[in-house]
């Protein structure tokens, strides 16, 4: 059942827990996605059968989560991570599962515990979108519009950015200098992805630090990664790092 927390001067967050061995999953979703997506219940229905724990979330202004979508930033949402982590995981390890735009704020969640995040699977990670995602032209229009409307290919309400955004983004980039962290990365890339580039994925693994970064590559798959087949490699794939 959805839940809130609550917090002073900040919109309360709806989110899921459920308690079980760790470390805690914590699903990050993709820019105006929320937890109820296809590859967040089905992690969420293993972990029930495992007896793991598990968290999901919507960030402020996102699904059912109290805000408006506009006001918030890539850095809001990071924070809305580590505030559910700290009311619901304690001191414990956690295994970070970020999709899209999740994969980048999973990265700045593990830059935030260091020592926490024992392994981290990215789904069409999307670090520094806000740099390789947008021409010169669209910078420009956000910075005279403060904002820009676009048709979705997911949703049927238009995609919305923020100049707000774009500047917390800018001030997040990551795949241009080394990323400190040392434990497991697990990136799953769909081969027909149009939105998040291949080649980003390959840039990411060779920014981290770690020595055991694994991308794979999903024939026929595109950015959801949501087919029965791709949800399946998901799943044994945080099954794997379960083990320290």
């Amino acid at each position: 059942m959805t839940a809130y927390l609550a917090r002073p001067d900040k919109p309360a967050l709806a989110y899921r827990y459920r308690p079980g061995r760790g470390p805690t999953i914590l699903f990050l979703p993709g820019y105006r996605s929320d937890m109820e997506g296809d590859k967040a219940t089905a992690i969420d229905a293993w972990a029930a059968r495992e007896g793991r724990a598990m968290l999901r979330l919507d960030y402020s202004g996102c699904g059912v989560s109290e805000g408006t979508f506009a006001d918030h930033t890539l850095a809001d949402w990071r924070d809305d991570a580590l505030a559910a982590i700290d009311a619901f995981a304690g001191g414990g390890p956690l295994l970070l599962v970020g999709s899209s735009m999740g994969g980048w704020l999973a990265l700045l969640v593990a830059l935030a515990l260091p020592g926490r995040v024992q392994a981290i699977v990215g789904i069409a990670a999307a670090p520094d979108f806000t740099e390789w995602g947008f021409s010169d032209d669209v910078v420009a229009l956000l910075r005279r519009e403060g904002k820009i409307e676009e048709p979705s290919d997911y949703s049927d309400e238009p995609y919305l950015t923020t100049y707000g955004f774009w500047e917390s983004g800018q001030a997040n980039l990551l795949l241009d200098g080394e990323i400190a962290f040392d434990g497991p990365v697990r990136l799953l890339h769909g081969q027909l992805d149009e939105t998040v580039p291949v080649s980003v994925a390959l840039r990411l693994g060779r920014a981290l630090r770690s020595a055991d970064v694994q991308t794979i590559l999903v024939k026929e798959g595109d950015h959801r990664l949501s087919r029965p087949g791709d949800i399946a490699l998901l799943i044994a794939t945080i099954a794997a790092l379960m083990e320290p």
